[in-house]
């Protein structure tokens, strides 16, 4: 059985950030009636890269970020899919691993909004053709910051395991290699365009093999008895379906 440090109530913190970072982290998270809420000005504890870069066009803005989730949330008993995010950081970051793009061979980058391909392009699958930071994020139109990966000095900053919380409320926590995804890529050659070897650049490359690591579909497993997602050094990064309520802040961003 996987085991984590359970963490304290977190209520406020503030962390200061580096000089080339966009701006100081200053974070909010508050539990009112049913609801935790996460608010923050999307600035990450750490220093970003450099945006506008060659695969990502846009500039890192602040924002005023509030995200709200089930502060005790349960088992529905279903699998929900639809969430346009995986969750939010302790440090107030949003969790974004997938992508608006599919594969088009008529785009001049290859890839656009048309889903007709049915090959969803991974976002770290090709990093260098999103412009990902060595933080595995960038910033998407609106100048939002976020992850698409597990960012390797926000986990060095956490004092304990707890990571932030997904879209359902559950915990994300982060042990390395002690939790291991059970998705892994296909054998063999892709049937369509944009044909090649399974190699993680579609999310279309990867299978759910039960069994072959010791977390389910979502990425998540029992922990003291609590169920909980892991963020993974692998696909999927972080949890991409949900076995709670999926909060309507994740509904619509």
């Amino acid at each position: 059985m996987l085991k984590v440090i359970k963490p304290i109530c977190i209520i406020f913190f503030l962390l200061a950030a580096s000089a080339s970072t966009a701006q100081d982290n200053v974070v909010e998270i508050k539990i009112t009636g049913d609801q935790r809420c996460i608010s923050s000005n999307g600035s990450p504890n750490h220093a970003i890269g450099q945006f506008p870069n060659r695969g990502n066009p846009n500039r890192f803005k602040s924002q005023n970020v509030k995200i709200c989730v089930d502060a005790d949330p349960s088992i529905t008993g279903s699998i929900d899919r639809r969430s346009s995010g995986s969750g939010i950081t302790i440090s107030g970051i949003v969790l974004r691993p997938g992508t608006a793009d599919w594969y088009d061979a008529s785009s001049p980058r290859g890839f656009s909004r048309d889903r007709s391909s049915g090959w969803n392009l991974e976002g770290m699958g090709p990093k260098n053709t999103l412009g990902l930071d060595s933080e595995n994020a960038h910033v998407d139109n609106r100048g939002l910051y976020h992850y698409h990966g597990v960012s390797p000095s926000l986990v060095s900053s956490l004092d304990e395991t707890l990571l932030g919380y997904a879209a359902d409320g559950h915990e994300i926590h982060y042990i390395g290699e002690r939790a291991k995804s059970s998705w892994q890529l296909k054998n063999g050659t892709r049937s369509t365009a944009p044909y090649g070897t399974y190699d993680g650049t579609y999310n279309e490359d990867y299978h759910f093999v039960a069994g072959s690591g010791n977390l389910d579909e979502c990425n998540g497993g029992k922990s003291n008895g609590q169920y909980v997602y892991y963020a993974t050094d692998t696909y999927p990064f972080f949890p991409r379906c949900f076995l709670g309520r999926v909060s309507k802040d994740f509904k619509r961003r």
